[in-house]
Formats: structure tokens, sequence, C-alpha cells
């Protein structure tokens, strides 16, 4: 059996207790799970600061060391130390005042010095259940009890909704360590005669040489109780640790004690009241008056129903920056939807080094709630006066950040100043328009310990285990703020951004220099000869309007240029990103082929691996085939060609990706060939990226559904020339029909969020005067959108 050394408990308390925070939130947790009827009291006695005595003790050795050589008076010393004591202490001040006048020499003034400090006290009082002498030697005094975890496990299989106690482990005892090296237990149940007492000197396990077993403590009675029906337990803490001014007292409440219970969440009664030196401190609470003023919200519902897991998202835009109506979005993302939002396919989350997070964690992360408030900064201080500009200012910096709360009470490092735990501000940096990042966002994030038993806390109670469910979790509030920008860029492009499209009219502006012209001409004849000047001016203000017409027909057509030059590029964009993919993953299969050849010796199967290295380059070869017309300049240019042959060149090219991907193609080929007058790069653009779209949705609904056998449907028609590209994928749901081709919009899990291959699609597709929509007559069996109709070059439907 193991032997524990007694400083095994000092190591332990400050590995597990790694702030002053965390230490007060774990005795605060204590009381409210003893059932404190009036909640919990913190009570902060302090007569003299840690700064305070730390120069003291200074000053007084210096003196011991030079007595008789210049030392410092003693009444001098004892007047400064006296005027250094707080007033506000009261009683402890006159305590402290006679301590001081008793010492004759400075040998008793050191002493003093060390009475008076051990005058300070932090108390941490609670009227819950308290607990026995009996309970004090087998609860108290034993670290990591089960006690309270049975009954957590009792509850969650009994089918609770709400946890009993919110600690577990049996470990916050060891805060008290934290804030100072003296810990005094006063505890009582109701019906007890008598107060049951225990002391605890945390210096004694300061000994290298001591094993557990030989620190004495032993729980004892106390004082005979006034009122036997008392019960409570009082938690008192001397030689404190810390510094414990009324200025960081005030600091602690509106850092961290107002943020402890959710105060968006149900009123629980859990008060928590702190006095520094009987001075009641306040407790800044969050007003729902100051949300108000919050230019846009999110709010994110995420359950578990007969169908799986599912998200009801409400996007409220109020105020972003520019006058518009309020908007409000409600969206319901279903199993699919998270699925690919969230987990995306397995074989790319390790491509790209994240943590494999199965399907299965959709469903036991369990359900949860949250609710994100944004502030634009820069337009707060619009229409309010300097004073309710500060106010709400200061506002936003006490609760500015997203925190997450476990049964209403707070999980740490979540929304402190330092912890960025969404990479809101990373994301931010990297975001197209509207920056939602920490110092913008107020909001919380509301779990259960029974509702989801898969998100535990560290040991040392920084943050949460990284698990497949923490990382749904995390997942589906960045998808939140995501869909928050993205409702928010739309918005802003309808309202902010619409301008009325230019016609250039060619005809209106030769009309009007025929006209002009015309008229100068009838002027001429009947103007006297003495005012031919001004005929003359009026001619040549015609041909300055007729030279400026024309250089402005160029420039539209130069702008013109310019816009279809940004839609190619970001096409070409997109091609050499799945390039790279398949490079890369053939550059990987030809290393392992290389790295196997170095130990087979049989040449049949030498020549069998390198057949395979070589379908694999024809396979890049082809790809780069097809990249060839998507340059800029191939785009630009009209050309007839064969329809249905380009198709068939371009599955080609992604036969091995179908194979791997084990997607059955049906192709449905005209009864003639398909002869086409349009830019042939544009419609590849539009191809791939179908292809690729339907790729990515075969691959989440196949690990979704084990017996689900992935197919690709594709029929060429004429007359108009027209495409029909169908999938048995998921399917696109009626809310999202009308996003899908928003710049920016996209469903993907995170890592390939970009939201741009439907929107050049749709944008290539009408360069050559045709259209990419959905079909809206043609639906799956969830009665989902799930057929493309691209109709490749201008003609009658």
């Amino acid at each position: 059996m193991f032997k524990v050394t007694a400083r095994t408990i000092l190591e332990l308390g400050s590995e597990l207790i790694s702030s002053d925070a965390i230490a007060f939130y774990e005795l605060i947790k204590n009381g409210i799970d003893a059932g404190s009827k009036n909640g919990v009291t913190i009570k902060f006695d302090i007569v003299m600061g840690r700064r305070d005595y730390e120069e003291s003790k200074s000053q007084i050795l210096r003196a011991i060391e030079d007595k008789g050589d210049g030392a410092l008076d003693l009444d001098e010393l004892k007047e400064e130390f006296s005027s250094k004591l707080n007033t506000e202490a009261e009683k402890l001040y006159c305590s402290a005042s006679d301590i001081i006048e008793g010492a004759d020499t400075y040998e008793a003034f050191l002493n003093a010095l060390e009475d008076i400090d051990n005058l300070n006290s932090i108390t941490i009082s609670d009227t819950g259940s308290g607990m026995s002498l009996k309970e004090l030697d087998t609860v108290f005094l034993v670290i990591g009890t089960s006690s309270r975890k049975s009954e957590i496990d009792a509850a969650m299989a009994g089918g609770k909704s709400h946890a009993p106690f919110l600690g577990e482990k049996g470990i916050g005892r060891l805060s008290a360590m934290r804030l100072g090296n003296h810990l005094s237990v006063r505890t009582t149940r109701a019906g007890d005669k008598s107060y049951n007492l225990i002391d605890i000197d945390w210096t004694d396990f300061d000994n290298a040489s001591k094993m557990i077993e030989d620190i004495d403590v032993k729980p004892s009675v106390g004082e005979k109780k006034a009122t036997p029906d008392l019960s409570g337990t009082d938690i008192k803490i001397r030689k404190l640790n810390a510094d414990w001014s009324e200025k960081r007292v005030d600091r602690l409440a509106i850092d961290d004690f107002s943020l402890l219970v959710n105060p968006l969440g149900k009123i629980t009664g859990q008060r928590i009241a702190v006095f520094w030196n009987s001075k009641r401190v306040n407790i800044r609470r969050l007003e729902k008056s100051f949300l108000s003023h919050a230019n846009a919200l999110v709010k994110g519902n995420y359950r578990i129903g007969n169908k799986g897991p599912e998200l009801k998202l409400r996007i409220e835009l109020n105020n972003i920056g520019f006058e518009h109506p309020q908007e409000i979005n409600i969206e319901n993302a279903s199993a699919d939807v998270l699925h690919g939002a969230l987990v995306g396919p397995k074989a790319k989350r390790r491509r790209m080094n994240k943590r494999d997070i199965d399907y299965a964690a959709l469903n036991s992360v369990g359900p949860f709630d949250f609710e994100l408030y944004w502030f634009n900064r820069s337009i707060q201080r619009k229409g309010k006066t300097t004073g309710e500009y500060q106010a709400l200012r200061n506002l936003l910096d006490q609760w500015m950040g997203i925190r997450l709360y476990r049964d209403g009470f707070r999980v740490y490092p979540y929304g402190t100043e330092d912890d960025d735990w969404l990479e809101l501000d990373k994301t931010a940096l990297k975001s197209k328009g509207y920056a939602l990042n920490r110092i913008q966002l107020v909001g919380q994030v509301e779990i259960g310990r029974l509702s989801n038993p898969k998100l535990l806390d560290q040991t040392n109670r920084e943050g949460l285990r990284q698990t497949p469910e923490e990382a749904i979790l995390k997942e589906t509030v960045q998808f939140a703020v995501e869909r928050l920008r993205d409702e928010m860029n739309r918005i802003t492009k309808e309202q902010k951004g619409a301008k009325e499209p230019f016609i250039a009219d060619e005809t209106k502006t030769a009309d009007l220099e025929k006209r002009m012209k015309t008229a100068i001409k009838s002027i001429r004849q009947v103007v006297p000869s003495e005012h031919r000047e001004v005929v003359q001016e009026l001619e040549l203000m015609r041909e300055e309007f007729a030279r400026f017409a024309s250089q402005a027909r160029e420039r539209i057509a130069d702008m013109e240029k310019d816009a279809d030059q940004m839609i190619a590029m970001a096409g070409i964009g997109l091609m050499v990103e799945v390039v790279a993919h398949e490079l890369t993953r053939s550059a990987e299969d030809a290393l392992d082929v290389l790295n196997s050849l170095k130990r087979k010796t049989v040449p049949e199967e030498i020549r069998r691996r390198l057949e395979s290295l070589r379908a694999s380059m024809t396979s890049i070869s082809k790809r780069l085939r097809i990249l060839d017309p998507l340059s800029v300049t191939g785009r630009q240019r009209k050309e007839c060609f064969n329809l249905d042959e380009l198709l068939n060149e371009i599955l080609e090219a992604h036969e091995a990706q179908f194979e791997r991907h084990q997607v059955k193609l049906n192709v449905l080929p005209p009864n003639r060939s398909v002869q086409v007058f349009a830019v042939k790069g544009m419609v590849v653009q539009v191809l791939e990226n179908l292809i690729s779209n339907s790729l990515y949705w075969l691959d989440v609904e196949k690990q979704r559904k084990m017996s689900f056998k992935p197919e690709l449907t594709i029929t060429v028609e004429d007359n108009p020339p027209r495409i029909r590209f169908s999938d048995n994928g998921p399917g696109i749901s009626k809310q999202y029909k009308d996003r899908i081709f928003d710049l920016f919009f996209s469903l993907k899990d995170k890592s390939r969020r970009r939201g741009l291959g439907l929107f050049i699609a749709r944008e290539a597709a009408e360069h050559n005067g045709g259209a990419l929509t959905l079909d809206p007559d043609i639906l799956n069996e969830e009665g989902r959108f799930c057929t493309f109709d691209y109709r490749v070059v201008e003609g009658e439907s």
C-alpha cells in the first residue's frame, strides 16, 4: 500500500486550487450544497494589511540588528505602526492598539506584530445542515470523500433533472490553505447541544520527514448552543496569505462574486453577502435593462429529440450600426445539419489535426442553452449623454465575455479576462464583416450535472476535460456566433449596401447626342452672325458630352470585366485547393507505398503497388487537365463545345474519388449530343462545386447511417441545355433554401465553412446567361430539396 507524506496535502491543495477566486468558489459552493437557507456570508476582518505587516516586520528586525548603534526609537516605531492600522476594524483596532501598547522591547514588539497579524481573518458562514462530530472526522477530514458523488449518481440513475449538489469530489476543503495557514471550523446540526470544532495549522504539514498520520488533527466538542435548533457552519481562516484591502475585496466582488451565479438564470435564492470590516460590499447584479441596449443577440437551445439532436437559434438584429427594421430569424438545425456543421467527415478532421469526434457525441453531450448579446462599442455613444455612455461602458467592461454555468453556478475559467475559450478574438480577425470578439459580447452557456454527465471539470478546476462532448458544446456556440455574423452581413448587404443596378443603355446616349446635334444645327440657322460664338460654344459642349459618354461606356465595360476576373480568380482559388488536397493525399499514399516496398521483396507485389501509385498520378493528371480551362484568360472566352462530353471528362477525373467515397454514380445522358456556346471554364466551375458539395454531405450522411449507400444522379437535357444534379444525402431544408447561394453562408464544419462554392457557382452560371437554382418540385423523403437545376445557357425553360 502507498504511504503518503504530510507535504503531499500541501502540494495537492496548491495544484487543485489555482487561484483565490477558485478557493472562494469552492467554499461558497460547500455552503450552498449544505442547504443554507440564507445563502453564504463572507466576512473580511482586516486590521492590518499584509504589505504593512511585511514592511513593519522588516523594520523591527533591522532595529534589533542595529540595537545600540543608531537603532530606531521604539516609541516612534510603535507610533508609525499604529498609523497603519485600519480604524474601520473597530474591535480589532482596539485589540491591536492594546497589543502594541504592551510591547516594551523590540523583541516583544516583533511578537506583538505576529499576534496582530493573527487578528486578521476571513470567515465563510452558512446556515445549512452543518456537521456532527462524527461527520467532521469521517467526512470533512477525508480527502476525496464519495458521499456526495454517490447521491449524484443515484439522482442520475433515478432520472432526476437537477443535481442535489454542486460539488462531489471532496477536495473543496483544501481551498482554505490557499487563503491562509490556519483553519478553524465551527459547525453544528439542528438538535446538537454543542458546537463541533476542528483546528488545522497547515504549516504543520510542511515537514518533509513527517507522514500524514504523524499530523494530529482531531475534532472536538465546543461550547454549548444557546438555540438547540440552530444549524450551520463557520469556516474561519487566519494567518492570511494575501493583502485583503478594501479595494481588493471590491474588485473581487465585481470580477468574481457578481458572476458566480448565472445572472440570466432563474432566481435560486443563492445569496452571497460580503463584508469588509462590517461594511457591506456591493455586488453588482446584471440588470435586464442593460441587455436592452444590445445591438444584436442570438439565443440557442440544444435538445435531444425523437429524431436526434436539434439546435434552435433565435437571432435578433436591433441596431447593428445603421437604420434598418428589426430582424428576427428563427432556425431549427436538425441532426444532419449539426453533423455536417459540428462534426464533418472524419478524414477531414484528421487532416486538420483536430480531435476525432464521432456522431454519438451529438447525443451524449446532452441538452444545454445559451444566450449571447452583441454590443457595437463604436455606436454606443450615439444618442446618450456622457454619463449614460460611461455607465453603459462600465457595465459592458464588467460583464463582457462568455461564461459557462453548471446548474446556475459558474465553471472556471470560462469568461475570465484572459480566457478566450471560444476563440472569438482569433475568429474575429479572420472573419469578413463584423467583428464579434470578447469585448463586444456578453453571454452565458448553461449546462447541468445530470443533463450533461459527460461535461466534467478538470481536477484543477481549470475548465472542462477535453472530450468529444466538450468539443460539441464549444463548436455549437461557435456555430451560433458565426450564424449571427452571417445574418448581420446579410442585412447589411440588403439594407445598407443595396444599390439600383446601373444599366448602360448606349441607344439612349446615342439618341441624346443626335438630338443635341440637330438642335444646334437649327439654332445656327436662326441666330444672327454676331452671336455665332454662342452656337460654337454649344457645339463644343456637345463634343465634350460625346467624349465623356464614350469614356463612361469604356469604364463600365472595364468594371464588368474586373468583376468577371474576380469571380474567375475566386474559382481558381477553390480549384487549386481541391487539387492541393488531392496532391497531398496522393503524396501521402505514395510515401506509404514506398515505405511498404522497403519491406517487400516479391516482384508481383512491387508491380501491383507501383500500379497503384501510377493510378494516383493519373488521377492528378486528369484533375490538372480540368484546371486548365479555368485559367482567367480561358474562362473569359466563349466557345462551342459538347456539354455531355465535358461532363464525362469531369466525372472521369473524379472516378477515384467516387470509388474512395463509395458513391454510386448514375448518369442519364441525352438522346443526342448537346452543343452549347459558352465559357467552358465557367461550366466546369459550376459542376466542380456541385460535386464537391455533394461529396461532403454524402460523407456526413454515411457517418450518420451505417446502412446508407451514397448515390449521385446527373441528368443532361437539351432545349435549353441543362444539367440536373441530385444526390440522396440529407438535402436542404426550406429554411435555408434562400441562403445557400449567399456569399460566406455555409453549414459545413468549421474547417471548411467558407461559404464561397455555391455563390461562385451561381455567379459563373449567370455569366453564361444561364442559372443555378434549387428545383422546388423535387423533394426527398424528408421533404427537403435535393436537386440543383443548372441551366447552362439562356433559353426557354
